[in-house]
């Protein structure tokens, strides 16, 4: 009997709960609470984007003279696949600059011929290029991820600013951008030991590594006991630096028209020349670097020569105004695009240091006219660049006090303390 009932029972409970179900809307009817254990798919390794787990990776280094073709000749690539990639990367990257020392990964099948699916190396810090041979043949040039951070820093310095930027850690990049910056109030061959440095700026960094510096917000610079501030303003479509009263940092030129080593030679009347080996002017100003340093105008202006020459070697002159020349000698070459009547901008590169013509090592001899006569560019007196003018002042001195403020309140690290070292033992005292 009991029996009989539970059965009654469990069937009319069946029946009321098929009846509800069947009752409620369709989009109700899924079963959300029954949990089903299951093993969590893990996510792909990935290595420039391309996921790795079923294939080989093999990472080596270009060799001297050592061609792709050679390299890829070991993992099944066809020369007719080779001729494929040099037609379709000739607008993306040339297959022929890779250098000797250019770290590369080949990403490959497990067969006995580790048959490459990828080849990618890195140009630069913020680029890898990838020639691909799996499915179709391309070449594809891709930008790393940029993280910008911003950072400030404060220095004392002991011996040159250089030396103090790299011992906060910072690039060499930043040194020259403010030398930019200071250019007509800080003579950078004369820092004095003690002078001091603020700077609120944007590092830009790719894979942990600082590939570039971005905008500098603050600059503060105490030179032999005088104060200097840089305040970036917003002034006529244009961002440039001024000090606290509205005044441009800048002049109408750029001070050096390239990053340099040194002056290896100044404007002289009578300089011993190192190739003719006699005593002649030097109507120039000699600047030492590496070639291949760009070379940049000091100055707006129109090309007048883009060309080689004699002594000179491939050189470009431009014309600024009714009173200002300049000229560029001795290039490895001349940029491209760079040719007589083309318009150019201050600060736009126009060629390579190198040493062609009458030079005996790599440099850049730049020689600068006032009014139609030579002149020692490192001498001459140049005007200012406009300033804030009247109607945007007041606007802008209440920026420059919330930027003078934020600069003061950077403390520089104090001084470690000196230890006492003592030679001999104190006297005990009974």
């Amino acid at each position: 009997m009991k029996t009989k009932f539970w059965l009654v029972l469990t069937s009319l409970t069946i029946a009321t709960v098929s009846y509800f179900y069947l009752s409620l809307p369709e989009k109700e009817k899924n079963v959300e609470n029954i949990q089903v254990a299951s093993t969590p798919i893990p996510e792909p390794t990935l290595l420039y984007g391309f996921p790795i787990d079923s294939f080989g990776v093999i990472k080596g280094r270009v060799k001297w003279n050592q061609f792709l073709a050679e390299i890829l000749e070991e993992h099944n690539i066809s020369g007719q696949a080779l001729y494929e990639l040099s037609k379709a990367s000739k607008k993306v990257y040339d297959v022929r600059k890779l250098k000797a020392g250019a770290e590369y990964v080949i990403i490959h099948d497990r067969d006995s011929l580790k048959t490459a699916r990828q080849f990618i190396f890195e140009p630069s810090l913020t680029e890898y290029v990838v020639y691909n041979f799996q499915d179709s043949i391309y070449a594809q040039v891709n930008q790393k991820p940029v993280e910008i951070v911003e950072r400030t820093l404060a220095v004392e310095i002991n011996s040159s600013m250089y030396e103090a930027i790299l011992e906060q850690n910072s690039s060499p990049i930043l040194v020259n951008r403010l030398v930019d910056v200071f250019a007509w109030q800080v003579d950078f061959f004369r820092i004095a030991k003690g002078d001091k440095l603020k700077v609120v700026f944007e590092e830009q960094l790719v894979d942990g590594e600082i590939s570039d510096i971005g905008e500098i917000k603050a600059a503060y610079f105490e030179h032999i006991g005088k104060e200097y501030y840089a305040i970036p303003y917003a002034h006529k479509d244009k961002i440039d630096f001024f000090d606290e009263e509205g005044n441009s940092l800048r002049k109408t030129f750029l001070r050096a028209p390239l990053n340099f080593k040194r002056i290896s030679s100044r404007y002289s009347p009578r300089r011993f020349h190192p190739v003719q080996r006699r005593y002649k002017a030097h109507l120039g100003t000699d600047y030492a670097a590496a070639t291949g340093t760009p070379i940049r105008t000091v100055g707006d202006g129109v090309v007048l020569e883009a060309r080689y020459h004699g002594g000179n070697g491939n050189y470009v002159k431009i014309k600024h105004n009714s009173n200002y020349t300049t000229q560029y000698l001795h290039m490895s070459k001349i940029a491209r695009g760079i040719r007589p009547g083309v318009k150019v901008k201050q600060g736009a590169t126009i060629g390579y240091v190198g040493q062609t013509g009458l030079a005996n090592g790599p440099h850049l001899c730049f020689r600068f006219w006032k009014n139609g006569r030579q002149v020692d560019a490192l001498k001459v007196d140049l005007p200012s660049s406009e300033g804030i003018d009247t109607a945007s002042l007041e606007t802008f001195k209440l920026h420059a006090d919330s930027v003078r403020e934020r600069l003061d309140l950077i403390k520089f690290p104090e001084p470690e303390p000196l230890l006492a070292y003592i030679k001999y033992p104190l006297p005990t005292v009974d």
